[in-house]
């Protein structure tokens, strides 16, 4: 059945050691964000209060099922991954000068750029101090999974320059989003003792459905009627961010599109000319080729499961993959 948790569970001891788990993590994300200085603590608990997925510790906990999920690391690393994510979005909204962040006001615009920036940086700090105390390695991998995440935004900030949009997008996506999805794989199996070569399958899966995960959310954007993934239908396409469905309509040569595309090629602030693009987008045949992206790139970390020892939490992670597709429909 389809639990709560956003995914299918044939294993209803599984559901719920799964459950504990994220709820274990919520607990102790609430305590690591919070602070003596009255602003931090409610500065910094803005966004985990607004909301969430939790895709990360979900993650995480399913896979450390491929060991001992009851490990002591399994739910301080989760916290680790959740507490870096969040620390990202504060940054992004700054980056991105959002005023929406989970249906909530962001942390910059109700306060400043430069609060949001050290809110952020606190969070980072957070999980530095719990990862340092999960050891060396662990302590590598965050730091290396931080190094993508930074070059990520970097590149998206300087743009694809003579690189192909496209691959330079994919690119962005991989290291700004993939990157931490797949740190939240390796953690979950590393963290429960499992095998190097689970861990390795894990963490290349983990790399495939984040990348598939961060697409869906481009294709919802365009395809949404309502706001339920916290903005308003249509945001990127208002500040003129090129995604997934934008770059491929981008590449269309029917003289047909020509409108389109040039509405596309730019943000759209005026009401009218957002109304016209976001319609004529949603009939585009590059909602299509958007989708089938994604359930490729679905259908690729459903694959690397074959390689996985057969338990309940590889038929859950199977059923992951589903939730991405369907996500789209």
């Amino acid at each position: 059945m389809v639990s709560g948790l956003g995914i299918a569970f044939d294993d209803p001891s599984l559901e719920a050691r799964v459950r504990a788990g994220v709820d274990e993590v919520e607990r102790q994300l609430a305590e690591a964000v919070d602070s003596p200085e009255q602003f931090v603590a409610e500065a910094a608990a803005h966004l985990l209060r607004a909301g969430g997925k939790r895709f990360r510790p979900l993650l995480l906990t399913l896979c450390a099922e491929f060991g001992d999920p009851s490990a002591s690391g399994v739910v301080p690393s989760a916290v680790v991954v959740e507490l870096t994510h969040l620390a990202t979005l504060y940054h992004d909204d700054v980056m991105d000068e959002a005023a929406m962040r989970r249906g909530a006001e962001s942390a910059n615009a109700r306060w400043t750029n430069s609060l949001a920036i050290l809110v952020g940086d606190y969070l980072f700090a957070q999980a530095s101090e719990i990862v340092a105390d999960l050891g060396t390695d662990a302590v590598r991998i965050q730091a290396q999974t931080f190094s993508r995440l930074v070059q990520g935004q970097i590149r998206e900030t300087v743009g694809p320059g003579d690189t192909d949009p496209l691959d330079h997008y994919l690119s962005v996506v991989a290291d700004k989003t993939g990157s931490l999805i797949a740190t939240s794989a390796l953690f979950g199996a590393m963290m429960a003792g499992a095998g190097v070569d689970v861990q390795q399958t894990l963490t290349a899966f983990g790399e495939r459905i984040g990348l598939a995960f961060q697409l869906s959310d481009d294709i919802l954007d365009i395809a949404s009627e309502t706001d339920h993934s916290g903005k308003t239908p249509g945001t990127d396409l208002r500040e003129g961010v090129p995604t997934l469905p934008v770059l491929l309509a981008l590449r269309s040569s029917d003289p047909g599109d020509a409108r389109l595309r040039s509405l596309l090629a730019r943000p759209l602030t005026d009401d009218a000319e957002h109304a016209e693009a976001l319609a004529g987008l949603r009939a585009h045949s590059a909602m299509d080729e958007a989708r089938a992206y994604v359930q490729a790139e679905a259908d690729a970390a459903r694959l690397l499961l074959d390689d996985l020892p057969q338990n309940p939490a590889r038929e859950a992670l199977r059923a992951l993959c589903d939730t991405v597709a369907i996500r789209l429909s």
